[in-house]
């Protein structure tokens, strides 16, 4: 009878939670992202011109190859294009790394501007040649347009435009560009060390890492600015596992494959790492909740609640969602015997890691290697580095920028997003508190596939959004905005 008793209020207290819940559901404010790009078509095409010329220019990075000789014809396609930004701005290139400085009428608040120069290869068939930088289809065409020389072309023309002008900044500005990200090199570190050198310590930095993004969530639809605020740390390792071999006739219990796929298999389906909402990912959720179909709405617009329930369903739901909640592995190479009828005395498989805050690179990598050892795996760290500090979200820096959002992007809402991957901005934290992943183009589905695909493109009616988008960063970086109504609440919070 007791437990009856209990039982019944157990599911009273519930339905007054999940009715609590839909009320507040209910009544809340639903949003909807109105932005679409409607530049001056005469400006979008001659920007896409711009942009066309810089993607001719074949930029793909080798690892641990001098390639100062190509970048630099890239260089001497920046001054053709960008004359005024190469006469009046203080330029240093270190082994084809670029760093500018624009003196402002201030130093106190230094505001440094960055995107890389390299890309990644271009394998396969591609519709257009992935170096003609074709303009067609409102679209420019080719390696680099979206990942990322769209925002180098975007910030040097902001500059371009501003110089012409005689504009004088209210802070000190830097433009960087490495010619070694996409290969995690030695490039944008060279450039910290050039500012550290320089007693240079950032008060913002905006690279690329998140963006306008069509669709951020499945059924959020729309266009949202997507300020990335931190990066997951990342490592690649090697599981070798060994044995004495032998004919494939008679194969013996516990080969080294059949242990390594015992042990892919545990990693696969009881994941060990530990799943948790970081504040950054709960603001998210949390912002983007009012612009969700009603579903989707009444879970992330209620978290109080519905926390546990998201924890376990998101991953399934969407990988990218999924990896903002915990540590992730990838299994991505594998080798074993060279012969169909030959037991392996050696079989190997290497994996990508990124490690959560919550659970970071020394703790994931421990968990890892203590599951290693149950199969009796060697497990080799090739590489490995910790994730980022978070910018703080309440801080002057970012809401600069959800500012600059709001002016030059009219009913575009923005949101604190998480970084699964790796971009140069990391190496600047070590000299900045307040380091934002934001390239200001719009990246719809075609777009995102296109990126380290075949295919990359840009539509070029977003490329004037983009310069206008760096040009008021510039103008706001000197400025504080009064606090609205709107500020002084989320500060309360």
């Amino acid at each position: 009878m007791i437990v009856l008793r209990l039982l019944l209020v157990l599911l009273l207290v519930l339905a007054v939670l999940l009715i609590t819940a839909l009320i507040r559901t209910l009544t809340g404010e639903k949003k909807r992202s109105t932005y679409v790009p409607q530049p001056d078509q005469d400006e979008a095409l001659a920007l896409a011109e711009k942009l066309s010329k810089m993607v001719q220019v074949e930029t793909v990075s080798v690892p641990e190859t001098d390639q100062r000789e190509k970048f630099l014809a890239f260089h001497r396609c920046l001054e053709e294009l960008f004359p005024l930004v190469h006469e009046r701005l203080e330029k240093t290139e270190i082994d084809g790394n670029l760093l500018y400085f624009w003196k402002g009428q201030a130093s106190d608040r230094p505001l440094v501007l960055m995107s890389h120069q390299d890309v990644v290869p271009a394998e396969g068939q591609w519709e257009h040649a992935p170096f003609s930088g074709d303009i067609a289809d409102g679209k420019v065409w080719g390696r680099g347009t979206s990942d990322t020389k769209c925002s180098v072309m975007a910030f040097f023309e902001a500059v371009e435009r501003l110089l012409s002008q005689d504009y004088v900044p209210p802070q000190d500005v830097y433009l960087s560009s490495s010619c070694t990200e996409e290969w995690a090199g030695d490039g944008c570190p060279k450039l910290v060390a050039e500012l550290k050198r320089r007693g240079v310590r950032p008060w913002l930095v905006v690279d690329e890492g998140g963006g306008i993004i069509t669709e951020p969530i499945g059924g959020i639809h729309g266009n949202f600015a997507m300020l990335g605020v931190f990066e997951k740390g990342k490592a690649d390792v090697l599981f070798t596992a060994r044995s004495n071999g032998g004919h494939a006739s008679a194969p013996k219990r516990n080969s080294p494959l059949a242990r390594l796929g015992d042990f892919i298999h545990e990693m696969e389906h009881r994941n060990p790492f530990r799943r948790k909402l970081l504040p950054e990912v709960a603001a998210m959720f949390e912002t983007l909740a009012p612009y969700a179909s009603f579903p989707l709405r009444f879970v992330l617009g209620n978290l109080w609640l519905f926390k546990p329930l998201l924890l376990q369903v998101l991953p399934l739901i969407s990988a990218q969602a999924g990896a903002m909640l915990r540590t992730t592995i990838a299994f991505t190479m594998a080798s074993g015997s060279d012969a169909f009828n030959v037991m392996p005395q050696e079989a190997s498989v290497g994996a990508n890691l990124r490690f959560i805050p919550h659970q970071g690179m020394e703790e994931s990598l421990a968990i890892l290697r203590k599951k290693a050892d149950k199969y009796g795996l060697e497990m080799d760290v090739r590489h490995a580095s910790d994730y980022t500090p978070a910018t703080d979200i309440r801080s002057e820096a970012f809401k600069t920028v959800k500012r600059t959002v709001a002016e030059v992007f009219p009913g575009c809402p923005s949101s604190p997003y998480v970084m699964t991957g790796a971009t140069d901005a990391r190496f600047y934290q070590e000299i900045c508190d307040h380091v934002v992943r934001f390239a200001p183009v719009v990246y719809g589905p075609e777009q995102m596939k296109g990126m380290h695909g075949l295919n990359e493109n840009i539509e070029y009616a977003c490329l004037p959004g983009a310069v206008a988008f760096y040009t008021k960063l510039i103008e706001n970086v000197g400025s504080a905005a009064p606090e609205s109504t709107e500020q002084k609440a989320e500060e309360a919070l």
